[in-house]
């Protein structure tokens, strides 16, 4: 006789199946079937209960951006996934495998409109529309088949978020225990060697090919590398593209330095790119420019047109790229390169305080440590004055820049690297977002820590108010708690400083701790140089 379990069991054996090993989330009526199964599962998975849905979502995207692997969290329905929405949509926008786990009204009464708790008009569809896959397991049968599709559907391709809901009443019913189907990525499209051919044949006559790199080229950079250092030709990269290439490669450039080079491009090489920083960000096409685009995703090659599309994987699409280009050569450009890298880093040195901030974190963190950005007058700078030198060490929010996420991210960044450096750079205001989560660092012994930036304001606000708007401000001053008292009253280790030495010291001295640590930088409100003209740069006159 076979063994029997709920779907709340077989869906953990399915995660476990998957090799998802922590669960974020808080435990709600619904979910008590599930909560129950993970508890049953023991230490084969590890659950962190947040004080906030939305700590948990960002938890669980700092966990898949920083290693690729699926970040699993769970929530009530209803309200529960309504205020994790804003970690799916960050998940969809920056391609991050995060899987949403939640619950549903009796399964006889969906779509009925009775009004029972947490009930959403069509949770399903909501799901859908900031997913890239949401389905609803209606019978324990259907446990395993769902889970594997789901996330085989998360991991093909280009990757993005998904969800599963399964409805009060059938978390807890049982059924046989079968063996479960392992959801199975589907293969890569296969490199088209007309398209290579092609392509090698555009690049052979370029006079100063760029390379542009994006979130999707993360396990390419060893090819893109060899790439560029065949082509002689320079790699930048906005923000999910930092660290592919490292900023001290000889041929990277940074992107303040690539829009010098930009004027005299004449075939832009975007790889797992949308190309946003010369399409959306630059606004400035030099004449005759030919673009090239290697990226997984068909419908990338319908929203932006490339003269030459290669629908690939970017490892494979480059490789193939590179074997056929080899036996060319050209002359050495990495002291046109430096030159420009320095032209551009003395450019941007007004802006300040947040280059010299920025600074002393570079200097006190490892060069394997982990930068999670914010929406601040600092992470905006970081993204083109802070140095990163692999792949997933900068953790942004892609498009969304959605305010808020940085802190809560971290967590789930330390989580999965528990033994590398993990730094979260804040404002006073995307901080105070997700504050309540440094009860969940203090709970969980993880050992991030946080530097926020205290302006006593939404500073981007502030300043486009004062600029644009004639100082007519509206909500964008902030009043704050003193941030050092609040650190201790969560039992965090917490202090002040004033200057780009005092950070750098204190920094180094909470690396040395094993325990969370809060950092305040007070910043004169209003006071901090622009960094947008680098990001947004007035257009080359010819």
């Amino acid at each position: 006789m076979s063994r029997k379990e709920t779907t709340g069991q077989a869906m953990t054996r399915s995660l476990v199946a998957h090799g998802i090993d922590t669960v974020f989330g808080i435990p709600g009526a619904h979910m008590y079937d599930f909560n129950d199964a993970l508890y049953g599962a023991g230490d084969k998975i590890r659950f962190i209960h947040t004080r906030h849905e939305q700590g948990a979502g960002y938890m669980a995207y700092g966990y898949a951006k920083s290693t690729g692997q699926i970040g699993a969290y769970t929530v009530v329905p209803g309200p529960g996934v309504l205020n994790s929405g804003a970690a799916l949509c960050t998940a969809y926008g920056a391609n991050a495998p995060v899987l949403c786990i939640t619950g549903n009204i009796m399964s006889h009464l969906i779509g009925q409109g009775r009004g029972q708790l947490h009930e959403l008009p069509d949770q399903l569809a909501t799901m859908r529309g900031i997913t890239k896959t949401a389905e609803r397991i209606n019978h324990q049968s259907e446990t395993g088949p769902v889970m594997a599709e789901i996330v085989a559907k998360m991991l093909s391709g280009r990757q993005g978020p998904g969800a599963v809901e399964t409805p009060w009443d059938v978390f807890g019913q049982s059924g046989p225990e079968i063996d479960l189907p392992v959801g199975m990525t589907a293969s890569h499209p296969a490199v088209n060697p007309d398209e290579i051919a092609a392509a090698a044949a555009l690049i052979s006559g370029a006079r100063n090919p760029m390379i542009m790199i994006g979130g999707g080229a993360v396990d390419a950079g060893a090819e893109i590398a060899a790439l560029a250092e065949l082509l002689q030709s320079p790699v930048t990269s906005h923000r999910s593209g930092k660290g592919i290439v490292a900023d001290d490669h000889p041929n990277y450039l940074n992107f303040v330095a690539a829009y010098e080079y930009w004027k005299n491009t004449d075939v832009l090489i975007g790889v797992g790119s949308r190309l946003e920083l010369q399409f959306m960000r630059w606004k400035w096409l030099p004449k005759h420019l030919k673009v090239i685009r290697i990226d997984i995703d068909p419908t990338e090659m319908v929203r932006l047109k490339p003269n030459i599309g290669v629908v690939a994987d970017a490892k494979a699409g480059t490789q193939a790229l590179l074997d056929a280009l080899a036996g060319s050569s050209r002359t050495d450009r990495t002291r046109e390169f430096a030159e420009l890298n320095k032209q551009a880093r003395s450019r941007f040195s007004a802006v300040q305080p947040q280059l010299a901030y920025l600074d002393a974190i570079r200097e006190a963190l490892p060069r394997d440590g982990f930068f999670v950005e914010e929406i601040c007058q600092m992470g905006f700078t970081a993204r083109f004055a802070f140095p990163v030198y692999a792949p997933r060490q900068y953790v942004t929010c892609g498009y969304q820049d959605n305010l808020g996420f940085g802190f809560n991210t971290a967590l789930g960044v330390k989580i999965a690297n528990p033994d590398k450096a993990v730094v979260s750079v804040s404002g006073d205001g995307g901080f105070m977002f997700g504050v309540q989560e440094l009860a969940t660092a203090v709970q969980h012994k993880i050992n991030v820590i946080a530097i926020v930036f205290n302006n006593s304001a939404y500073g981007n606000v502030l300043r486009d108010q004062k600029q644009a708007y004639k100082g007519r401000y509206l909500g964008s001053e902030l009043t704050n708690p003193d941030f050092v008292a609040l650190g201790e009253s969560f039992g965090i280790r917490a202090f002040k400083v004033t200057s780009p030495g005092e950070l750098k010291d204190a920094l180094e001295k909470a690396l040395s701790l094993d325990e969370p640590v809060l950092i305040e930088v007070p910043i004169e409100k209003g006071s901090e140089a622009s960094p947008w003209p680098f990001i947004h740069p007035a257009p080359h006159t010819e």
